[in-house]
């Protein structure tokens, strides 16, 4: 039940965060809102599956922030609908822009924040005398 509950808590911060970016950043051209939250999304999944990988006791929390906050926060289905809103404006440069740079800007960011969060935490983890 715990668990469920980090989940909620997470969930409930992460998706009243996306609305708010929504709100802060209109553009009638492109969904720039989205790809704030969907790249920002993944920097934190990336950057908290690698400190979760050092500190194994903290299931609570990592559900929390991967599960809750970042699954609230970021937003597949909404990627989609603007995707297909943009191509059916005749935006098709527009779309195609806004589809590879969800994709390989939201992966890249996973990976900077894994790498970053391994680099971190990892060296916490090594014995006292092998640095």
């Amino acid at each position: 039940m715990k668990a469920y509950l980090a989940v909620f808590i997470g969930g409930l911060v992460g998706t009243l965060c996306r609305y708010e970016l929504s709100q802060s950043v209109v553009s009638q051209t492109f969904p720039y809102a989205t790809l704030i939250e969907n790249m920002t999304g993944s920097l934190l999944l990336g950057f908290s599956t690698g400190y979760f990988m050092f500190r194994k006791g903290k299931k609570y929390l990592a559900a929390l922030i991967g599960t809750g906050f970042c699954g609230g926060f970021t937003t597949m289905s909404t990627f989609s609908k603007e995707t297909v809103l943009l191509l059916q404006d005749g935006l098709f440069t527009s779309s195609i822009m806004y589809i590879l740079l969800s994709v390989i800007a939201g992966v890249g960011a996973a990976l900077c924040g894994l790498i970053t969060a391994q680099r971190l935490f990892q060296q916490d983890e090594q014995p006292k005398g092998s640095r």
